[in-house]
């Protein structure tokens, strides 16, 4: 798959711009701050009808506009495909294939496979289990209608029930509608997770390994409260404590991944440099399961992604990204002849940009 054109107008800092891109590599070039990462975010919006860096979507407009227009035309298998996002302040955002509206953005996801590797995934390590939940299910909903529906099912249910519990409810029938809709939502997004772990554990470690020469062993488990009860039981002896908290205190919200390396919590012994090699091995792992779950080769974005990591690790990811198993790339870079260096020897096909205050430039 891949992205031929792409046309911006109003989205935060870039006023307006049209591009056309190379079907193998293409390289944003510029200081900090001048935009490259929006423009990452411009096609991340595509593909998940929201912003990778921020979700309150009239945020996004230019401080200066009204509004915000996406459009990406698209190579998709052997059909070329017309995705569009409008956004006006104070009206309901526009998100059309081929011209015709979504009734719901959620049948959008997963029809433009993606995967973006930028120094915001540090928080999947560093920050809570929220991170790391959210993770799992932007890989599974990209390839499982199913899992993405029940996942909101659930969610929905899910706030119903802690709505019952902070208003002090005792009508023990309702609780029963919601704890049957949780239960079976949940249980539905359980299996699937403990699946998709075991089949992607493997898959990782391979990239690991070949990131980092084979000099470092990772793992990752998956923790759930649902690993040893029956869900819909455990709500229910749950219901009294939960109405003194006045939340939901079991479920697959509370799920967690455990990040190995040599069998310590990486949070915990991890270096700069070997954080930013298990994230990178996550995100190509991901990229490897779209491929396969999806039978599309999804677009692959790379913020900032050679920072803190050696030469031989980078010459490594390089070498990755420029073969036959990977298709269109976009990276953003600071340094011209950086970059340069990197990819002379890849043999791909690449094409540069300047990004000047939000002003995109061929070079």
């Amino acid at each position: 798959m891949q992205l031929t054109h792409l046309s911006i107008l109003n989205y935060k800092n870039v006023e307006q711009s049209d591009l056309s891109f190379s079907s193998k590599i293409n390289c944003f070039i510029g200081n900090n701050g001048m935009g490259k990462t929006n423009l990452l975010d411009a096609i991340y919006y595509l593909s998940f009808c929201k912003s990778f860096t921020n979700p309150i979507d009239m945020q996004n407009v230019k401080h200066d506009a009204d509004f915000f227009v996406l459009q990406g035309t698209y190579q998709r298998g052997n059909s070329e495909e017309a995705v569009y996002c409008g956004l006006k302040r104070k009206q309901k955002k526009q998100f059309k294939l081929n011209k015709k509206e979504y009734e719901r953005l959620s049948d959008h996801i997963g029809f433009l496979p993606l995967v973006i590797i930028s120094p915001a995934d540090s928080a999947l390590i560093r920050e809570g289990s929220d991170e790391r939940r959210k993770f799992i299910d932007s890989v599974i909903s990209q390839y499982n209608k199913r899992y993405l529906n029940e996942l909101i099912r659930y969610n929905k249910a899910l706030m119903q029930r802690n709505t019952l519990l902070k208003g002090d409810s005792h009508d023990e029938l309702v609780y029963d509608i919601w704890e049957d809709q949780l239960a079976e939502a949940g249980s539905f997004v359980y299996e699937t997770r403990r699946s998709f772990i075991e089949e992607f554990i493997p898959i990782f470690q391979s990239r690991f390994q070949y990131i980092t020469s084979g000099n470092e062993t990772v793992s990752i488990a998956y923790q759930s409260q649902l690993d040893d009860r029956d869900f819909r039981e455990a709500l229910q002896r749950s219901r009294e404590r939960d109405r003194i908290i006045g939340f939901t205190t079991v479920g697959i919200h509370k799920d967690d991944l455990e990040m190995l390396l040599s069998d310590y919590p990486i949070k915990r012994v991890g270096s700069q440099g070997q954080n930013k090699s298990f994230l990178v091995s996550l995100k190509f792992a991901q990229f490897d399961f779209l491929k396969r779950a999806s039978n599309l080769t999804p677009l692959l974005l790379l913020d900032d992604i050679f920072d803190k990591l050696d030469a031989q690790r980078v010459a490594r990811i390089i070498s990755l990204v420029s073969g036959d198993a990977f298709g269109q790339i976009f990276i953003t870079d600071t340094n011209r002849e950086h970059i340069d260096h990197l990819l002379n020897e890849s043999g791909c096909e690449v094409n540069y940009f300047l990004v000047e205050n939000g002003d995109v430039s061929a070079l």
